[in-house]
């Protein structure tokens, strides 16, 4: 019986897999027997976690201290995951993060910082790892998005900004790339009590709001594994420039 969902022996990258999603992320291709390159800016988190997959999972696991808003960082990056794994099949753009403050609050550094980590860095590191995709007429691009890419309030309008970008983004590189056989598609996180949003899912306040979603809780860190395994496999052959919201049924009320 064939396994749609098989990854194992896969060659994949995580950005912002120090911590929260990405970090989860990582472990679950892991799981499913996939190397991992995981990258982001703090390396003895990623030391941590590169231990932690290589002995919970037996994949190899390479750690690559990155700023993903630095080009020649990125370039440096994916060179050297290419020469450690010599082909990239799973590409995971998850790096992210939120400043918030009223607009006019709000300085061009915010604005440049949100856009550059969660928009820019999509288009630059697919930049340096998709020719080799090319190459190989394979692969599979996964993008955070965000249930802020397709709705938005008040208080961070460069995160909802980017991650509508991010939206747009998956289904024009979808586009560009499918006659290579490489498919592009987004995951759409609700809320996840991870490291960034841990101190504001406590209290009254925030169990009233979970109360108010379909499914009547936050989500947990492993809810999205299954979709991004999806993604990661053939299951997904004829998928592609797709948005799927694991968001507890909240986008169903827009």
């Amino acid at each position: 019986m064939k396994n749609y969902f098989d990854i194992k022996g896969k060659n994949a990258i995580v950005t912002g897999a120090s911590s929260g999603i990405g970090a989860q992320w990582a472990k679950a291709l892991a799981s499913q027997g996939a190397n991992v390159a995981i990258v982001a800016r703090r390396a003895e988190r990623l030391d941590e976690n590169k231990k932690f997959i290589e002995k919970e999972y037996g994949v190899k696991c390479i750690a690559v201290p990155c700023d993903i808003t630095d080009e020649e960082q990125i370039k440096n990056m994916a060179e050297k995951v290419l020469e450690e794994f010599g082909n990239v099949d799973i590409l995971v753009n998850n790096a992210g993060v939120v400043i918030k403050g009223a607009f006019l609050d709000q300085t061009t550094e915010d604005w440049d910082k949100v856009l550059n980590t969660n928009l820019k860095s999509i288009y630059l590191v697919t930049k340096y790892i998709v020719p080799n995709m090319i190459e190989n007429k394979y692969g599979k691009i996964i993008n955070t998005s965000s249930i802020g890419g397709v709705a938005a309030n008040k208080g961070q309008v460069g995160y909802y900004t980017s991650k509508a970008g991010v939206i747009n983004l998956t289904r024009a590189l979808a586009a560009e790339f499918a006659p290579y056989g490489i498919t592009v598609n987004a995951i759409g996180p609700g809320v996840y009590d991870t490291e960034m949003t841990h101190e504001h899912l406590s209290g009254e306040f925030a169990e009233h709001i979970a109360a108010s979603l379909p499914l009547g809780k936050w989500g947990d860190i492993d809810d999205m594994d299954g979709i991004l395994i999806y993604f990661a496999s053939d299951a997904s052959k004829y998928c592609t420039g797709q948005n799927i919201l694991i968001d507890g049924g909240k986008s169903s009320m827009i």
